[in-house]
């Protein structure tokens, strides 16, 4: 029996091909294929008790998902995902398990990879006033990894990307919260070296956002909505790439079984 999509040689009984990947019954609803060949897929389908059994090549099942469908199992690629994996997981973790006083400091790097991105909000949004100005500034730190998700999703079609984009998302909702915590409290060093007694009024963002809508009082119930946010949206995000990363091996495991204990005839 050979493949009706790559030809490849197939063990009789297999339901799916061991190359490429496919789903014969649904491939053959989709693309008939010639009356013989078809004949002996059906025929090998419905010989499954007098089968020798399987061996099953390691790599055949290993494929990686994606939106075009199943990609063919690349070594280099999986171990540059793990690695990946387990930056966000150490990070992650890391972050989760900070208290809101400890989060500024708890990973400056990230936080350095935001700042351009909150600067060039306020840049961006200040056409529409001043109060979206000041918060521009954290929309565009939050819009960035969404923009980027999106683009993983449609553009690429590489979703262990965009989940690493969400991952990145929830990092930035902890990366706001201990400036929103400030608002009351002006005691962190802004841009420049000031902190938020020493500016003047409207260069803390989160002062004069909170200030102007009447919630500064409420700094800290904001601030730590902006956590459980943030590690909802984290621990929804590991989750997703963990399965994405690992969901080759549970295909294995699952076709394995499937051809155990077929008998010769």
């Amino acid at each position: 029996m050979k493949c009706p999509k790559c030809g490849f040689e197939q063990i009789d009984g297999s339901a799916e091909c061991m190359k490429c990947g496919i789903v014969f019954e649904k491939y053959l609803k989709c693309f008939p294929a010639d009356d013989g060949n078809a004949h002996a897929l059906d025929q090998d389908a419905n010989a499954g008790q007098t089968q020798c059994p399987v061996r099953i090549p390691v790599s055949a099942p290993f494929q990686v998902s994606s939106l075009q469908g199943e990609e063919e199992w690349n070594p280099f690629s999986f171990g540059g995902r793990v690695i990946v994996f387990l930056g966000i997981l150490v990070l992650g973790l890391r972050l989760m398990f900070s208290s809101l006083e400890d989060l500024q400091g708890t990973c400056v790097f990230l936080h350095l990879i935001n700042l351009p991105f909150h600067e060039a909000g306020h840049i961006f949004f200040q056409v529409l006033g001043r109060f979206m100005a000041s918060l521009g500034g954290t929309l565009g730190q939050l819009l960035m990894p969404a923009v980027c998700m999106v683009a993983f999703l449609v553009k690429t079609r590489d979703i262990f990307g965009a989940s690493v984009c969400l991952w990145w998302l929830g990092e930035n909702f902890l990366d706001i919260a201990p400036y929103i915590n400030d608002a009351n409290r002006l005691e962190l060093s802004l841009l420049g070296g000031n902190t938020g007694r020493s500016a003047p009024y409207g260069f803390h963002d989160w002062e004069f956002i909170l200030t102007e809508t009447g919630l500064v009082e409420h700094s800290h119930a904001i601030a730590l909505s902006s956590v459980i946010i943030g590690d909802i949206i984290m621990a929804a995000a590991l989750l997703w790439a963990g399965y994405i990363l690992f969901r080759p091996f549970l295909l294995n495991r699952r076709f394995t079984r499937s051809h155990r204990g077929r008998a010769c005839p």
